[in-house]
């Protein structure tokens, strides 16, 4: 009986605690100068101890120093975790350049391997060798402590007037990726620039990823990720693709984090961090592997 009642708390509390928390952040132009900012980095901290496992966008530093400094305050800000992360090439097709940057707890989730896409080198069967601004960057991650384990991540972020073509190659990328790792638990994520004036009826309806209905896209239409008040658009989003990872989303818990009005903060303060607020979503966790190591 007592044993009973144990795994019946134990469930309870884990079912709260552990669910697994993944983020796409475009964090605006983040390079020495917001690195250096401690009201910023102090927000930023907040922001990504939430998440296990976050995709931050526009990075923008040639010297490669400011992810190491945001890693290193998140792992003096949480002691309870450890982080580190895994980055792209530096993207662009002329002096702009971008990376992608995944950071995760690696107490947490391990790294399989990752794949900087080449668009030219695919051999897609397209003419048009130059449709992405900035190449996704996918990752394959292990991951022990939810129902599924095996979980391949495509970060985009598009370029706004190129939204719709972006959009449209990412199922060919998609394609690419479940042939080359034979796996259906794919999910597509970051700044697509799905929404507003980037997008048309028409393009909706011809955009293979949302006639597809295999692919659930878990932030709507009507959400807002701007932080300005004067826009309501959905440009970030997070679009999942195979029937494990489906089943394992937590009811509800896909949203932008409004930061913004959680560390009330003012416009022109937010502003200072981003543009754009996160996206989120949680995976269930796996209830035996957890209750194995934590009970």
């Amino acid at each position: 009986m007592r044993t009973a009642v144990l795994l019946v708390v134990g469930l309870c509390v884990l079912n709260v605690t552990s669910s697994l928390k993944i983020c796409a952040f475009n964090v605006q132009s983040f390079g020495e100068s917001k690195a250096n900012n401690k009201r910023v980095m102090g927000i930023l901290l907040k922001i990504l101890s939430r998440c296990d496992l976050c995709l931050i966008q526009e990075v923008r530093d040639s010297k490669g120093e400011a992810i190491q400094t945001l890693v290193k305050g998140l792992n003096r800000f949480d002691q309870s975790n450890s982080y580190s992360y895994v980055e792209s090439e530096r993207l662009g097709r002329k002096s702009y350049k971008e990376q992608y940057v995944y950071i995760y707890r690696n107490n947490v989730l391990k790294v399989k391997e990752y794949y900087q896409y080449q668009q030219d080198l695919e051999g897609d069967g397209t003419n048009d060798t130059e449709v992405f601004s900035r190449d996704p960057f996918i990752v394959r991650f292990y991951s022990p402590t939810t129902l599924v384990k095996d979980l391949v991540l495509i970060g985009q972020h598009t370029c706004p007037r190129n939204a719709m073509k972006e959009m449209e190659q990412l199922y060919a990328v998609f394609k690419g990726i479940h042939k080359k790792w034979r796996t259906d638990n794919i999910m597509i994520l970051g700044d697509l620039n799905a929404g507003c004036s980037y997008v048309t009826i028409k393009g909706w309806r011809t955009l293979r990823l949302r006639s597809d209905p295999k692919f659930h896209w878990l932030i709507g239409d009507e959400q807002d990720t701007t932080v300005r008040e004067k826009t309501h658009c959905a440009y970030d989003r997070i679009i999942v693709h195979g029937r494990e990872i489906i089943s394992c989303i937590m009811p509800g818990s896909a949203q932008p984090f409004n930061f913004k009005e959680k560390f009330h903060l003012t416009e022109d303060e937010a502003l200072e961090v981003s543009d754009h607020f996160p996206v989120e979503v949680d995976l269930k966790p796996n209830h035996r592997y957890l209750l194995r190591n934590e009970l």
